[in-house]
């Protein structure tokens, strides 16, 4: 197995699989409402939706950087801002979520080993840009991003069940 293959793995796991961790990040979004997606259970925390927006707009970008343009923030913005909270906005930013996970897979397959181990961007260290670090650390970093999210969206389901229930 090469180490494209096995980070392929994680990201696949991480997202529809069966992951170590607990459950992945579709079946914590199965059933979710457009209604519970845009509430804000904790008036702190980002809302569900805006936790999808933001994951999926990195896995964007992360694919833009394996296609070799300049490392930036994403262009939707790090936390893109909820405009629509309709049901059927709610099932397109699911799908735009489903679709930037497949185009990134798809991207990385195509990405040759040895590339892993280059510098994303300048070589300086900004921790803000995900620059200065190896296309290795960043893909794990992914990785790593999106279970975190994951965690936080189930999370805010936990509180929102109970609230519902009583």
């Amino acid at each position: 197995m090469t180490e494209i293959s096995r980070i392929t793995d994680e990201l696949r796991r991480a997202f529809s699989g069966d992951p170590w961790h607990g459950l992945p990040l579709t079946r914590i979004l199965a059933g979710v409402s457009a209604r519970d997606a845009a509430a804000r259970p904790l008036p702190t925390a980002n809302s569900i939706w805006e936790i999808v927006l933001h994951v999926s707009a990195w896995i964007g970008e992360v694919n833009r950087r394996l296609r070799g343009e300049t490392p930036g923030e994403p262009a939707e913005g790090d936390w893109p801002t909820l405009r629509d909270a309709s049901d059927e906005a709610w099932e397109r930013t699911k799908a735009n979520l489903t679709d930037a996970h497949e185009a990134l897979l798809q991207e990385l397959e195509s990405v040759p080993e040895k590339r892993l181990w280059d510098t994303v961007g300048p070589p300086a260290r900004d921790r803000a840009q995900g620059t200065g670090t190896s296309f290795y650390v960043m893909l794990h970093g992914l990785v790593q991003h999106n279970v975190y999210h994951s965690a936080q969206i189930a999370t805010l389901r936990r509180v929102l069940a109970e609230r519902q229930q009583g």
